[in-house]
């Protein structure tokens, strides 16, 4: 056992074979060699595992050193909004389909584990942004974003009206589906499929992606990351409106309100091997061209 990593919490998808499979051979691997590991609640009771100690996501967040997170960057993305309020390092095992955000392989898994244990590791802070809906001048409802935040109609095909502010300024008004407020992370996932820029994830930025736009001239734009975004919602919309974060959590909007998106005081802190290389990952799970030369 080293000296880094003491406790470590393992959180993966319910009734999923592959997930439960890894969860169970990591299980093994790391008792063996000494940690204390928790077991994630909603997955500890699908598993076949002798004196399983089951821990709530936030309580692996308070206890563990390092949480590993079995499956695809949606399974990710639901773990990371909670494990980004603690100081705890998380790794991803790709269990999903494009895995931008879990770097391990089940099929060649306990190498560079054991490589990341020793320290043989770099680490990455990703910031989050936390989207907040005011009515009235009073908050109603926020909740964190890890890859971004997308005001948008109940309802396919409804166009929407509304107006965006940066830092207080007025920025356009809008008649489109909606509107994707992306983190670097984020932007490798829905804002590149709305036509969304790639960015870096070291970039302190935000970026705009309309959706569905009525009209020819609007474009995404980049921001600071620090930028406090507004969206004042016209009072003409229909009442069916919502603010999706990370498609998983979903606020209320009426016609009138204000939503203000935000960098969040948290970051995810994300453990890669030494190998990792981010223009790599692009290329192989894009399908980039590679070298001619």
């Amino acid at each position: 056992m080293s000296n880094l990593y003491r406790t470590i919490g393992l959180i993966g998808k319910p009734n999923h074979e592959g997930a439960s499979s890894t969860i169970q051979a990591l299980h093994q691997y790391l008792s063996q060699q000494g940690y204390q590991v928790l077991v994630e609640d909603s997955v500890a009771k699908t598993v076949n595992i002798e004196n399983v100690v089951m821990a709530s996501l936030t309580r692996i967040g308070e206890q563990a050193d390092l949480a590993i997170v079995i499956g695809g960057d949606g399974y990710m993305l639901g773990a990371a909004r909670v494990l980004a309020c603690y100081n705890i390092g998380v790794i991803g095992v790709n269990r999903g389909n494009l895995g931008f955000l879990t770097d391990l392989s089940p099929d060649d898994l306990i190498t560079p584990l054991e490589a990341i244990l020793k320290g043989e590791s770099r680490a990455e802070q990703r910031f989050i942004i936390e989207a907040e809906v005011y009515r009235h001048g009073k908050l109603k409802s926020s909740n964190s974003a890890v890859n971004e935040a997308v005001l948008h109609a109940g309802k396919v095909a409804s166009m929407i009206e509304f107006e965006v502010y940066i830092d207080g300024s007025f920025m356009f008004s809008q008649r489109s589906d909606g509107l994707i407020v992306s983190t670097p992370t984020g932007s490798t996932a829905y804002s590149m499929s709305a036509g969304g820029p790639i960015l870096t994830p070291n970039l302190n930025a935000l970026s705009l992606v309309p959706m569905f736009p009525h009209t020819l001239t609007s474009r995404p734009i980049v921001v600071d990351g620090n930028s406090e975004i507004k969206l004042k919602l016209a009072n003409e919309n229909y009442e069916n409106l919502q603010v999706s974060c990370d498609g998983h959590v979903i606020l209320a909007v009426m016609p009138g309100d204000e939503v203000i998106i935000k960098k969040s005081e948290f970051t995810l802190r994300l453990i890669h091997p030494l190998d990792h290389n981010y223009f790599n990952v692009l290329r192989n799970k894009l399908g980039w061209g590679h070298k001619l030369y």
